[in-house]
């Protein structure tokens, strides 16, 4: 039967004070194979199904899709004996799986998250972990009630650079930092819509939906869910959370204050409800620093980059470098260091740094070890609640 928005309510305020031992839900111990399951098995969870399958002691051993393509798919990076469900609850109904890995669309993460939490799984879940501001305290509770490891995928805090690059900022090279700026552009047609031709028989669309208003099936939609309100939260969480948790680990900057946000559809008109183009200026506090981020679909100049400004030296990071520039008159030394011989400055993924293989080691790690990984659910709800005030306060227009 498909879950309503009732159930999903129910998730969200449920208790779970569980009887849980340090281990997962079959009990095992350090030494012993990790039996993971796979919830929502569209292209980034086959990207990080790629890399968990190189993990040494960990076994994929089931998939979940509401789409039997999806399904199909994903079965071909699994264990053999790997079993296909379309229904997440019964997968956690299993005893013989110790964890999940969640990359469902966005209004599904949070959950999802609390019922595996409830059923003793241990979890990894896509970023950005919240759908909206009030699912942050109860997946929270959920998390810390059931003493659950959960890893909030933004995985940036993996990348061996920019640790290195954290370490910097942790002696007081940058000074002060009173200015941060954040980009993701991109200049890839995302907003044409092509005919995918898919049997609606083939998607279970009443547990697509979950908690989302009831609507007639639409392929664009299922596929393209990101740029639509009801599953996710366009550019702002899609791509500024990567950035705005990276300042949030660097600085420890604390919750924004107020945001102020514009946005067009220069592009993507018509077809997606989030902008293809959006600027976004968050305030900290009267001790800052100043925030902004800028992320576009129609140029790509800038690409993807944290730029932290300091009084002493700014730290100017992507993917797969650092650079630290001083300041005029500064006594910090410059340094920088390239983790990819690849010229494109700020380019979403580099192919020499794995940072999803990273961030799901350190996961796994801390599955075995028993303690918080390096997104802990704290900081995937910190960095959430950033973007969903940056998008409240393009959507009502006003600070």
């Amino acid at each position: 039967m498909p879950l309503t928005r009732r159930d999903c309510l129910g998730l969200l305020a449920a208790s779970t004070a569980l009887a849980v031992t340090p281990e997962s839900a079959r009990g095992f111990f350090a030494n012993d194979m990790l039996n993971v399951a796979c919830l929502g098995t569209g292209g980034r969870c086959r990207h990080l199904m790629e890399r968990l399958a190189t993990i040494r002691g960990v076994r994929i051993a089931g998939v979940c899709d509401i789409w039997d393509a999806r399904r199909a798919e994903a079965l071909t990076l699994a264990d053999a004996k790997a079993f296909e469900e379309f229904d997440f609850r019964k997968v956690l109904d299993r005893s013989d799986i110790d964890a999940v890995l969640i990359a469902s669309p966005d209004h599904w993460h949070v959950p999802m998250t609390i019922a595996a939490c409830q059923a003793g799984k241990d979890v990894y879940v896509e970023k950005p972990l919240t759908h909206s501001l009030d699912e942050g305290p109860a997946v929270i509770d959920a998390v810390r009630r059931a003493k659950r490891i959960v890893q909030v995928g933004t995985q940036q805090r993996s990348m061996p650079h920019l640790i290195e690059a954290k370490r910097l900022v942790d002696q007081g090279l940058l000074g002060q930092v009173h200015k941060v700026h954040m980009s993701w552009n991109r200049n890839t047609p995302r907003w044409t819509k092509p005919k995918y031709n898919i049997d609606p028989k083939t998607v279970r669309w009443d547990l697509f939906l979950g908690n989302a208003p009831p609507q007639p099936f639409d392929e664009y939609r299922l596929t393209n869910w990101r740029w639509f309100w009801d599953f996710g939260g366009g550019i702002l969480t899609d791509l500024m959370v990567h950035w705005l948790d990276t300042a949030n680990w660097m600085l420890d900057l604390g919750d924004v204050k107020s945001a102020v946000t514009i946005g067009h559809h220069f592009a993507a008109k018509d077809l997606w409800e989030t902008p293809d183009t959006i600027q976004t200026l968050l305030d900290f506090g009267p001790a800052g620093p100043q925030a902004h981020f800028e992320g576009t679909f129609v140029n790509h100049h800038g690409r993807a980059e944290l730029v932290l400004m300091g009084t002493e030296a700014t730290l100017i990071c992507d993917r797969g470098s650092y650079q630290l520039v001083p300041q005029k008159g500064s006594k910090v030394e410059a340094k920088e260091r390239f983790d990819s011989p690849n010229p494109i400055r700020g380019a979403d993924f580099y192919d020499e740094v794995n940072c999803g293989l990273y961030h799901l080691q350190n996961w796994v790690d801390a599955v075995r070890a028993r303690k918080d990984p390096a997104c802990p659910v704290e900081a995937g709800v910190q960095a959430a609640a950033g973007a969903h005030l940056a998008n409240a306060a393009f959507r009502k227009n006003r600070v």
